[in-house]
């Protein structure tokens, strides 16, 4: 199936959804979607959009021999634009989700959640893997205009397979135990060609303080204003299994396999509009990460390595929100791959919350044996 058909499909799934509701309740709330329930009650449907419209400038400070000074590009485009279908079928118990990338015109997210006993989950479909929290949160919640550089070189990303969840409490504590397994190859991969092994992902989430407010600690800064402490630890361990993409479920296809481990180590704290989120990512092979021709030159490499990444930032009660990112990767000297770092401070007026949002940024953007890029941007979301 080409990926415009997929577009063609989710449309006619919506058209459908909308005459199968013509007489039910419709409820529009912004930023919500537009929601309703079959007159017999056997599913529901909530259909949502949004879109991300972004300037960006680069100021490259060169010091060519040829050229000394500085060199400014620019660009106005759509980052993102989405279309999301989700609701039940048959029971509360079992839910669906559809999600559709317009800009690159692919299949995000197709999934089925299945509360099949008390506090257990099963999910089968494509959509993301429980690795990095900064992944996990929606692109519609961050706190900066974009991820990180950390997500950008080790996010788990989606897969295609099966999770298993299960969150149980000790007193004030929360507890979340996730295990995966997943093709390895990254969302809406299709080839069997030798491919003989699996990706495994396990998280364990500690909530000491009990839950965030509207799932806060999946939320990109502090917007309700936690009355009380809360903070979110998370522990994620993967193991893909003769992985071909030079970043196990995303990169270029290699033409050796290696068996990667990811580890990552996640934190989310707020506190009355104060907001800390902290990570740290390590990969490695089991072999040596470079791949080397007949002559003992090396011509590719996996991405190995491990990266910081740490975000403060404070909302004021007007809805003005002021933070700050470091982030530091250190790949592998092996894998030839330079040394980066970014600092980024940002500003953000939450108009209606993440659903509609304007920020900017202004990123120092540093790496090995490179020019020292400024990055300027400013970006406009708007979620229906």
């Amino acid at each position: 199936m080409k990926a415009p058909n997929y577009l063609l499909l989710l449309v006619s799934i919506i058209l459908y959804s909308t005459l199968a509701l013509s007489q039910s309740t419709i409820h529009n709330v912004f930023g919500k979607g537009v929601q309703g329930i079959a007159k017999d009650s056997s599913f529901s449907v909530k259909f949502g959009a949004r879109f991300q419209t972004q300037y960006e400038g680069i100021n490259t400070i060169t010091n060519d021999t040829n050229y000394s000074g500085e060199i400014y590009e620019d660009r106005f485009y759509l980052k993102r634009a989405r279309l999301k279908l989700d609701g039940y079928i048959f029971s509360p118990r079992l839910i669906y989700k559809i999600e559709y990338d317009l800009v690159n015109t692919q299949i995000l997210d197709a999934v089925l959640k299945w509360n099949f006993a008390g506090n257990f989950d099963l999910w089968a479909g494509q959509t993301k893997l429980p690795g990095n929290r900064e992944r996990i949160i929606s692109s519609q919640k961050l706190q900066f205009v974009d991820r990180s550089l950390l997500n950008a070189k080790f996010t788990l990303d989606r897969d295609q397979g099966l999770q298993l969840r299960h969150h149980f409490k000790i007193g004030p504590v929360v507890i979340r135990e996730m295990i995966s397994a997943s093709v390895g190859e990254g969302k809406n991969f299709k080839s069997l060609s030798g491919k003989s092994g699996y990706d495994y992902t396990e998280r364990i989430e500690i909530l000491p303080f009990g839950n965030f407010s509207g799932k806060g600690d999946y939320v990109g800064g502090d917007i309700v204003r936690e009355e009380k402490v809360k903070l979110a630890l998370g522990f994620t361990y993967d193991y893909n299994d003769n992985a071909i993409r030079e970043r196990g479920q995303k990169g270029e296809e290699l033409t050796e396999m290696r068996d990667i481990s990811t580890f990552f180590v996640d934190m989310m704290f707020k506190y009355k509009g104060l907001s800390i989120m902290a990570e740290y990512a390590n990969r490695s092979t089991t072999y040596s990460p470079a791949i080397l021709d007949s002559t003992g030159t090396q011509i590719e490499s996996f991405y190995t390595g491990s990266g910081l990444n740490t975000q403060i930032g404070y909302v004021l009660k007007s809805n003005w929100e002021f933070s700050g990112r470091y982030t530091s990767i250190i790949p592998e000297i092996i894998t030839r791959n330079n040394r980066l770092s970014m600092v980024t401070l940002v500003i953000s007026k939450y108009v209606v919350g993440h659903n509609l949002k304007v920020q900017g940024d202004v990123s120092l953007y540093q790496q090995e044996n490179s020019d020292d890029q400024l990055i300027f941007r400013l970006q406009l979301e708007v979620a229906l």
